[in-house]
């Protein structure tokens, strides 16, 4: 999501749902299998660096608080974290696989089902909970948090790099910088504005 999506007044909760919608369009256009490999190659990579920034920003900010305010906070974020591990590896394997490379669809469709599940996870149960446990104002000083954290995490997927505090706050500002650098390089496009780019 860019920083001309984030709008005042949205809490945490509102930006991870946005991710989520964006995320769910690029995973039904991947779907249909249709357009050149290079542009599916593309989308995948979309996808993976939306990913990759998103479960950091939560790893950094989201599930501290869930542990702090739920009384089965521990409980939710390792699980949670779970999830991105698995989500992680898969892109790991995806990362490096032409759309033509046999592996490239059935890898796709494990990640789409591991976040789909991740997703209604968190959209049915962790976010009304901290909607329900934690003051508006902390929420939408969070949702400034996140945005922020997504603009310095790592584009591509790092399976063996932390995931908890603080280990994660310290390394991921420098993880996301080489990516970036990466990513410049080599053209590869990280969000929706940089594949349109692509387009035009």
């Amino acid at each position: 999501m860019t920083e001309t999506q984030t709008t005042a007044g949205q809490d945490v909760v509102d930006v991870l749902t946005a991710d989520h919608r964006e995320v769910e369009t690029l995973f039904v256009e991947l779907e249909t299998r249709q357009g050149t490999p290079e542009h599916r190659r593309q989308l995948a990579d979309v996808v993976i660096a939306e990913l990759v920034r998103h479960a950091v920003a939560e790893e950094m900010y989201v599930y501290p608080l869930a542990r702090k305010a739920l009384p089965d906070g521990d409980q939710i974020a390792e699980h949670e974290i779970s999830e991105h591990s698995d989500a992680e590896r898969t892109m790991k394997e995806l990362e490096s696989l032409d759309p033509s490379d046999p592996r490239f669809d059935p890898l796709l469709t494990h990640l789409t089902s591991t976040i789909r599940h991740h997703v209604q996870d968190e959209e049915s149960d962790l976010f009304p909970r901290l909607r329900a446990a934690v003051a508006r104002e902390e929420l939408v000083e969070l949702a400034g948090k996140v945005t922020a954290a997504k603009k310095a995490a790592p584009t591509r997927p790092h399976p063996a790099a932390p995931d908890h505090p603080p280990a994660n706050r310290l390394l991921n500002p420098g993880t996301g910088l080489v990516d970036r650098m990466r990513d410049a390089l080599s053209g590869r496009p990280t969000s929706m504005s940089d594949l349109r780019d692509k387009q035009s």
